[in-house]
């Protein structure tokens, strides 16, 4: 995978920007390895087929389909699947990676310097198919599988597809059930860590800081806004694969795919044989 940083074609493994500092949060449950470089990987994960150049690192990948965490911080309870991961996260409670213009603290120095970048603006990263920049260089690796098509995270019980590791981890909670992250105020659970602080800003918080640049309504989230923008714009940017219908939002398309295309309906109700993409 190739990328202009400032105007110069280059590889990712040779920035300075190691592959675990460029991690996104919902993607720092990947290993350590370059796909694209020339290193023999003798070591396959009999789940997914993903490769490995040591066996210690597919140990630690077949983890993530297990949805197993072994070692539990002991200040705030989080969990992590290897002994690295939990050290990395202490940083966070020493304040050893600390960013001076908010006070936000980061495990690496790594995730530091890379989450300075959204106070500088700096985007070093640039798509080489439609331009668009990111301020990592792993952002840019997920971002290209949209043009690709490349899902290669796949759930060994659904058959399900995801384009980064994380999504897969959060998605084997579908079928444990964990519901790890919980709500201080109404002790509602949730399965994923985003979906409890939209819950807290839409539910228990009036704050409404997300502005229309149109008509001035005021939204709690920027996802909301960026959906709300596009009865502006008229943008449609969610497109099917099977005809020439656009949505503006995303849920719309899948639910187009399961109705119209029977796209995604992979799990039967037994009493009733109404189908559904997945057992929530």
């Amino acid at each position: 995978m190739l990328f202009v940083q400032n105007d110069v074609s280059s590889c990712a493994c040779c920035t300075g920007e190691t592959s675990y500092e460029a991690k996104t949060e919902a993607d720092s449950n990947d290993i350590t390895e370059h796909p694209h470089d020339d290193k023999p990987r003798p070591y396959a994960c009999t789940v997914c087929d993903r490769r490995f150049t040591q066996k210690g690192n597919m140990n630690d990948h077949k983890l993530i389909h297990s949805g197993e965490k072994l070692y539990s911080c002991t200040e705030c309870g989080k969990q992590f699947l290897s002994q690295r991961r939990l050290s990395c996260h202490k940083n966070i409670h020493t304040s050893k990676y600390k960013c001076t213009e908010c006070g936000k603290c980061c495990d690496t120095g790594g995730h530091l310097a890379v989450h300075m970048r959204r106070h500088s603006g700096e985007k070093l990263f640039e798509c080489n198919v439609c331009s668009k920049r990111f301020t990592r260089s792993y952002s840019l690796v997920v971002h290209s599988r949209i043009h690709s098509g490349e899902k290669p995270y796949k759930c060994h019980i659904c058959d399900s597809t995801f384009t980064v590791s994380g999504s897969l981890y959060n998605h084997m909670r579908v079928h444990t059930g964990d519901k790890p992250y919980i709500c201080s105020v109404c002790n509602m659970s949730f399965s994923e860590k985003n979906n409890l602080n939209s819950h807290k800003r839409c539910v228990h918080s009036n704050r409404r800081p997300h502005h229309c640049p149109y008509c001035g309504i005021q939204c709690k989230t920027n996802r909301y806004l960026k959906s709300h923008v596009r009865i502006h714009t008229g943008a449609k940017p969610y497109s099917c694969r099977h005809c020439s219908s656009s949505f503006t939002q995303h849920v719309k398309l899948r639910r187009h795919l399961l109705k119209s295309h029977n796209e995604g309906t992979r799990v039967t109700c037994q009493i009733c044989q109404k189908k559904f993409s997945n057992n929530s």
